[in-house]
């Protein structure tokens, strides 16, 4: 059974720093994309940001702020996140898609992690 880890949310100041990580556990294929979205309270989830094949994509609102990697040896994604501000304030979930068998893919979450984030 596949399964997605989130750790590192938690409260933090305004302009402080958190590191979210994202393992994938599970007999797997493949990974493709790795990501990562948020929830606000009466939102919509949002794209972070993702990777793959070292290329990046960044929402215009982390840019030059956040920072997602990967480590392709232990199936982990993370999310630097610096420069925190109370509008990044949301559940944080991991996202990723995976394929089983080869030629067969599809996106799987994780649980999610909150990062509440005070003035």
């Amino acid at each position: 059974q596949v399964q997605l880890v989130e750790s590192g949310g938690g409260l933090v100041q305004a302009g402080g720093s958190l590191r979210l990580a994202c393992a994938v556990s599970g007999t797997i294929f493949s990974i493709n994309t790795m990501g990562w979205y948020r929830q606000a309270p009466g939102k919509q989830r949002e794209l972070v940001a993702n990777i793959i094949s070292g290329s990046t994509n960044y929402a215009d609102s982390v840019k030059g702020r956040f920072t997602i990697s990967r480590d392709n040896a232990k199936n982990t994604v993370y999310l630097q996140m610096n420069s925190l501000k109370p509008e990044d304030s949301a559940v944080y979930y991991c996202n990723a898609e995976i394929g089983l068998i080869k030629g067969l893919r599809r996106p799987y979450w994780g649980q999610g992690t909150q990062v509440p984030v005070s003035t």
